[in-house]
């Protein structure tokens, strides 16, 4: 019986081979498996980084913020506010006077011996002035504003109620002495035909400008409480969107680091296992 040495070794030396690669491939396809699913499992958040990653995408509105709109919706409340009472106190009487310009003439002006009521709290005297409308014979009573109209239709002027007697007098004593230089000479009035046909006054109470200036004030509230809002509203949004974007850059950085040491790891698990 005859016994080769050399064939056993030379009869195990294929199969060795065979299993050393066959161990090699089965060892990469688990490491890119295992690679693979570790990826799939941070891009979905359940490595436990992805689910803080997701909350920090989120914005959070801070407490400067939350004051900074409710003072915006304020303002704007506020402003609406006074539309109302602006609309009610200037723009209704203005838009409702029809009066014209004109010219009269100062025929006379008196005193009146009864004092006349001053919004249900004192009596003032009644300044009484007649006038004449250029052109035309007729007499017209002349008051100093739409207000004093309203208020008495036969005084020129009304002074300031709760004053001392005394004074009262005097400021209307004042003022006839005025009117009574302005007698026989031509000046500019405004009437009124449709809804005053025997009055005329000297000057308007409400005015074109004083009607915009009064409208200027909510406008600009309004205005700022809009403004403000918009800008915590745009602040939120471009913060979420940096934030959006920061994520989604760590997130690639994340993934490149963690693939390739896994490939390292693969390649060095490969140069370990091959034969030297």
């Amino acid at each position: 019986m005859f016994l080769n040495t050399t064939s056993p070794r030379r009869s195990f030396n294929i199969p060795i081979n065979i299993n050393l690669q066959g161990a090699r491939r089965r060892q990469t396809r688990e490491v890119l498996h295992v690679a693979r699913a570790h990826e799939q499992d941070y891009s979905r958040g359940v490595d436990g980084r992805g689910g803080q990653r997701a909350r920090t995408q989120v914005p959070v509105s801070s407490v400067g913020e939350d004051r900074a709109i409710l003072l915006g919706f304020t303002m704007m409340a506020f402003s609406v506010l006074m539309f109302f009472v602006v609309g009610i106190t200037m723009v209704k009487p203005y838009v409702n006077s029809n009066w014209e310009e004109a010219s009269c003439v100062v025929l006379h002006s008196e005193i009146l011996e009864e004092w006349v009521d001053c919004r249900g709290v004192s009596s003032v005297p009644c300044l009484r002035v007649k006038v004449n409308l250029t052109g035309s014979n007729q007499t017209f009573a002349l008051h100093f504003d739409e207000e004093s109209v309203l208020q008495a239709p036969e005084c020129f002027y009304i002074p300031k109620c709760l004053m001392d007697r005394k004074e009262l007098q005097k400021e209307v004593d004042t003022v006839k002495n005025s009117l009574d230089t302005q007698l026989g000479i031509t000046s500019s009035c405004l009437t009124d035909r449709t809804r005053h046909p025997r009055d005329a006054i000297l000057k308007r109470k409400y005015t074109y400008k004083k009607t915009l200036f009064a409208l200027l004030w909510p406008c600009l509230m309004l205005g700022g409480g809009a403004l403000l809002v918009g800008l915590v509203k745009l602040t939120q949004y471009l913060a979420h969107v940096s934030s959006g974007i920061c994520s989604e850059a760590a997130e690639g950085r994340l993934t490149s680091r963690h693939t390739q040491g896994q490939v390292y790891r693969l390649l060095r698990k490969s140069s370990m296992l091959s034969p030297s």
